[in-house]
């Protein structure tokens, strides 16, 4: 590829992101379910990281995750390398040990969820802000209501996927 189609790829990959993130940041809080607002920002992660590899992955991440960390309030930058190392984690479990399919984005995404969540419970844990089952009583509903959204963000990847000429998927 060209240094073109190199910037051309990745700003449309840009443009696939917007509505996940207009959906992430000012759609969906609106409307929480049981309390619960899902986060689209690392399955956004997950579906390019599988689609593209784990080098695309790792630099997809490292914008998810300084995006959320800029647009969000109380950030203290672990999300960037976070998402950078589970960029780089799924795209390689894609290309060699998963497939690049929906299947495979389904269970990177819910790694990284999960990884995700275990991590805030354990910082909570260890700041003792709240018990165990409390903290669980959040991560658990806000864990299964991110991972049903995977398929719509699975969609818009995979259609920005095939307008920048990717390979086939299985």
């Amino acid at each position: 590829m060209t240094r073109r189609d190199l910037i051309h790829k990745w700003l449309v990959y840009a443009l696939g992101l917007l509505p996940v993130w207009l959906l992430d940041a000012y759609i969906l809080p609106r409307y929480p379910l049981w309390g619960t607002v899902p986060m689209l920002l690392p399955l956004a992660a997950a579906a390019v990281s599988v689609l593209e590899g784990a080098y695309a992955g790792t630099g997809f991440g490292l914008v998810v995750g300084l995006l959320w960390e800029l647009a969000y309030p109380g950030g203290f930058g672990g999300l960037v390398f976070y998402m950078a190392l589970a960029g780089m984690a799924m795209g390689a479990v894609s290309q060699y040990a998963l497939s690049q399919s929906f299947l495979g984005c389904l269970i990177c995404a819910a790694g990284t969820l999960g990884l995700l969540d275990l991590l805030r419970v354990a910082g909570r844990l260890l700041a003792r802000s709240a018990g165990l089952s409390d903290l669980l009583e959040a991560a658990i509903p806000e864990f299964l209501w991110s991972l049903a959204w995977t398929p719509l963000v699975w969609l818009i990847f995979c259609a920005v996927h095939r307008r920048v000429g990717g390979n086939k998927l299985a």
